[in-house]
């Protein structure tokens, strides 16, 4: 990893088949990059839609790296930190749109609290509600057990059963948290030169939980932020898949094993055995879903009824997450955004050139 400084801020996006929403989120980060010293690396992991020829012609001023086969996040993540010089980077999914002030608000928030070592952020869920994961606590094996027993859930804002989302601290402050979530992963270059970047046996899922706990560790703070992004969790991701729950599963069971395994030695089959179960079920009810809606028992899932329409060309980010956050409507009507730039829309589920959508039914 390089010393020379020559950047304020690297942001690094890993990319695989979300060529459209990768564009959107390019977008919005260099308008939020606007007037800071930084740089933009891609990483592309062989998408097969094209996303390199289509990007790399579109946005110049981007670092491009093409991958000949997909390698994985924290390696794919790990090839761009080494070639990046910013004093801070950003781990950044492609699913995001990041508001305009948020990077500088971060930085600002680190520059001046030189013991930090990473930040996550406020991060919003499509229809403007806050998404439980901006902030975690380390899944040990009580805190895990908590969760998959269902504690989590009745006592949310418990200190002890609802540590893993640390539901009771206050979504609009700064706090010291355990886990940043890899969607949006802020990170001090000193801090990672002491702890090491990502593990790169975790193949995807797991290497955000890994390097927070490291970071912990090694001395360092890891804080939540209230500045905000949206993030449309997983579009590139079919989370019913055999391949979605043996990937996550099994990241679960090597961050067990990397740092839980010679103290809980005891519990060690339990766990692992308890881990196994939960897959099995997911598989099971992910498999069971699809029969139902293969014999028309139940209907597919829907795409939103209503939608909040934005001109992504002119409508700041920021101005579009407020109107979100500030619904009082239930259900809760979904971000949808056209551009007739870059000649796309965009909404949960569904990412197009304006040519192929589909108007939608009841649109706000």
């Amino acid at each position: 990893m390089t010393n020379q400084m020559q950047m304020k801020l690297s942001v690094i996006i890993v990319s695989y088949n979300v060529k459209y929403l990768l564009e959107q989120c390019l977008r919005s980060v260099l308008r939020a990059c606007d007037g800071l010293e930084s740089e933009v690396w891609v990483v592309d992991n062989a998408s097969s839609d094209g996303s390199y020829a289509y990007l790399h012609e579109r946005f110049q001023q981007v670092h491009f790296v093409q991958n000949e086969e997909n390698v994985g996040f924290s390696r794919a993540n790990n090839l761009a930190i080494r070639k990046s010089s910013g004093q801070y980077v950003l781990l950044l999914n492609p699913d995001t749109l990041v508001a305009e002030d948020t990077l500088r608000r971060c930085i600002a928030y680190l520059d001046e609290h030189p013991d930090v070592g990473a930040a996550g952020v406020k991060m919003l869920n499509p229809d403007g509600s806050f998404a439980p994961e901006s902030r975690r606590g380390l899944p040990t094996p009580m805190t895990s057990f908590y969760k998959m027993v269902g504690l989590a859930r009745l006592f949310p804002t418990s200190r002890t059963f609802g540590k893993y989302y640390m539901r009771y601290l206050s979504t609009d402050a700064p706090a010291e948290i355990e886990v940043i979530s890899g969607a949006f992963f802020m990170a001090r270059r000193a801090a990672l030169d002491a702890a090491g970047l990502l593990d790169e046996t975790f193949f995807m899922y797991g290497e955000d939980i890994d390097l927070s706990y490291r970071l912990l560790q090694h001395g360092w703070k890891n804080v939540y932020l209230p500045e905000r992004i949206l993030h449309y969790k997983g579009e590139s991701t079919v989370k019913s898949s055999y391949r979605y729950v043996s990937v996550f599963y099994n990241a679960m069971l090597i961050f067990f094993n990397k740092h839980y395994r010679r103290r809980y030695r005891v519990l060690g089959f339990f766990i692992k055995l308890a881990v196994l179960l939960r897959a099995f079920v997911d598989m099971c009810e992910s498999s069971l879903q699809r029969i139902l809606v293969a014999l028309h028992l139940v209907s597919p899932k829907r795409r939103p009824s209503r939608c909040l329409r934005f001109d992504f060309d002119a409508t700041p980010v920021s101005q579009m997450l407020d109107a979100l956050e500030s619904q009082t409507e239930r259900p809760r009507a979904v971000l949808e955004t056209v551009s007739a730039q870059a000649g796309t829309l965009i909404r949960p589920g569904e990412s197009m050139p304006l040519s192929e959508s589909v108007a939608q039914p009841v649109s706000v």
